[in-house]
C-alpha cells in the first residue's frame, strides 16, 4: 500500500512532510480530489482521526495523524537518514529544536495569525502578547543563528525543515521586513532554508509580506427567523392580527408610572465654568500656522483651573512597547474606548522614541477637579498608566504642557513617533 497523504496542498503542517519525503526519497501520494471542510468530515476521514484535523497519513499499519508525528515516520522509513543527525546527541538536539519550533515559535504565531483571519476573537492586549512572546523566541533563534548555519550539525535535518514550516505563515503573512531585520540571522536562515532544492519544490518562490494581514471579521450567521421562506403560490390570506388586550386603566387614585429621568452626569452640575470646551477643540483644529502663538496662548488664555483639571499620564509597560505598530495600536484603542468622555475631555498623546521600547505619554483635561470617575470605572485601560495631576504654578510643568499640546520635538531629548489628539 503506498502512503496516500490527506491534506490540502498549501498548509504549512503538509509542507513537513512533503519536504522530508524529498530528502529521504520516500514516496508520499496526495488523496486524490481531497476538499478541505468536506473531504475532512466524511465518515471515513474521521475514523482515521476523530477531530478532522488535517493532515492524516495513511500508512500500511494504520493512519498517522498530527504533522509532526507524520514527519517524524517518513524521515525514520530510510534507515540512517541524515535528517535525524548521526549521534545520539544530534538526535536529541533535533528533537529539542522541534519543541522549540511547535511551542515557542508556531504557537504564538498562531495566537497573533489566528484572530486575524476570524478564527478566534480579536484582542489587542492578546495580540500584544502574543508578538512579545514571539520576539522573545526569534531573539533566542537569532543567538544560536548567529554562529550555526543550520539548527544542528552542518546540513538540514529534520528540525529545520519543521522550523522553517512553521517560520512561513509568519514571513508571508504577518512579518514584514522591518519586523524580521530586528533577526538578522533569523532571516539568513529561512532564506537559506526555502531556496533549498527540496524546499523550493514544495514551496515554490517564497514571498514575504509587504504588510500585516488585515483582521478579517468572520461573518455572522443569520437568524433563523430572518430567513425568507418561499411563498406558496395559493397561500391564503394571513388571518387578523389578534389584538393585544388592552392594558387595565389605573383605578381610581392610583396614577401610571412616568418614565425615570435619565440621570444627569454630576460633571453637568458642576458650577458653569469660563472655559467652553468646544472653542478650545475648534482652535486647535484650525490653527494652522504659528501654534504657538495662536493656540498655546489662546488656551491658556481660555484655560479655567477651578472649572478644569490637566493631568499627565504615563504607561507603566514601557519596556513591553517593542513593535511600532503594536505601540500605535494600543493607543489608538484607548483613545476609541475613551470617546464616552468626549463631552468632557481633551487628550494628547505621544509616542516617543525612534527605537524600541517606545515610550508612551499623555496630558489629559478633565472637566472637574478630579479624573472623572465614570471614566475610571469604565475604560479600564486608565489603570494601565500612571497619573500626575498638573500643577500649573509649576513653570516647568506649565511649559510641558504647552509642548504636549503643540507635538513639539524632540520631546524631552526624544523625537515623536507619533502623536495622537483626543478632541
Amino acid at each position: 500500500m503506498a502512503l496516500i497523504f490527506h491534506a490540502g496542498k498549501t498548509n504549512k503542517n503538509s509542507y513537513k512532510t512533503l519536504i522530508a519525503a524529498e530528502y529521504s526519497g520516500v514516496k508520499v501520494e496526495l488523496a486524490p480530489n481531497f476538499q478541505m471542510g468536506v473531504s475532512n468530515k466524511t465518515p471515513e476521514f474521521l475514523k482515521m482521526n476523530p477531530i478532522g484535523k488535517i493532515p492524516v497519513l495513511e500508512t500500511p499499519d494504520g493512519p498517522i495523524f498530527e504533522s509532526n508525528a507524520i514527519a517524524r515516520y517518513v524521515t525514520r522509513l530510510k534507515d540512517d537518514n541524515p535528517l535525524y543527525g548521526s549521534s545520539l546527541i544530534d538526535y536529541a538536539h533535533i528533537e529539542q529544536w522541534i519543541d522549540f519550533a511547535s511551542l515557542e515559535i508556531d504557537a504564538h504565531l498562531l495566537s497573533w495569525y489566528r484572530p486575524r483571519i476570524g478564527r478566534a476573537i480579536y484582542l489587542p492586549p492578546a495580540e500584544e502578547q502574543a508578538i512579545t512572546s514571539l520576539k522573545r523566541a526569534l531573539d533566542a533563534l537569532n543567538a544560536h543563528l548567529a554562529s550555526n548555519t543550520f539548527l544542528v550539525g552542518h546540513s538540514v535535518t529534520l528540525a529545520d525543515i519543521i522550523t522553517t514550516c512553521n517560520l512561513y505563515t509568519g514571513f508571508t503573512h504577518l512579518m514584514t521586513k522591518s519586523f524580521t531585520s530586528e533577526f538578522p540571522h533569523v532571516e539568513r536562515y529561512f532564506w537559506t532554508m526555502v531556496n533549498q532544492p527540496n524546499f523550493k519544490k514544495i514551496l515554490g518562490e517564497v514571498k514575504q509580506a509587504e504588510s500585516v494581514m488585515p483582521i478579517t471579521k468572520k461573518p455572522s450567521q443569520p437568524k433563523e427567523s430572518a430567513k425568507q421562506k418561499p411563498k406558496p403560490k395559493d397561500e391564503p390570506k394571513k388571518e387578523a392580527k389578534k389584538e393585544e388586550p388592552a392594558k387595565p386603566k389605573p383605578e381610581a387614585g392610583e396614577e401610571e408610572e412616568a418614565p425615570k429621568p435619565k440621570p444627569k452626569n454630576p460633571l453637568d452640575l458642576l458650577p458653569p465654568s469660563k472655559m467652553i470646551l468646544d472653542d478650545w477643540k475648534r482652535l486647535y483644529s484650525n490653527t494652522k500656522t504659528n501654534f504657538r502663538e495662536v493656540a498655546i496662548k489662546g488656551f491658556w488664555d481660555m484655560y479655567d483651573p477651578e472649572g478644569y483639571s490637566l493631568w499627565f499620564c504615563d504607561y507603566k509597560y514601557n519596556d513591553e512597547n517593542t513593535v511600532s505598530f503594536v505601540t500605535l495600536n494600543k493607543v489608538g484603542g484607548f483613545l476609541q474606548r475613551m470617546d464616552l468622555a468626549r463631552k468632557y475631555a481633551f487628550g494628547k498623546m505621544l509616542v516617543i522614541g525612534s527605537e524600541p521600547p517606545f515610550k508612551v505619554k499623555g496630558l489629559w483635561l478633565f472637566r472637574g477637579q478630579e479624573i472623572p470617575q465614570f471614566v475610571l470605572d469604565e475604560c479600564y485601560d486608565m489603570e494601565l498608566y500612571e497619573w500626575k495631576k498638573v500643577d500649573i504654578t509649576d513653570e516647568e510643568q506649565k511649559e510641558r504642557v504647552s509642548q504636549m499640546i503643540e507635538d513639539y520635538e524632540p520631546f524631552e531629548g526624544q523625537p515623536l513617533l507619533d502623536a495622537k489628539c483626543f478632541k
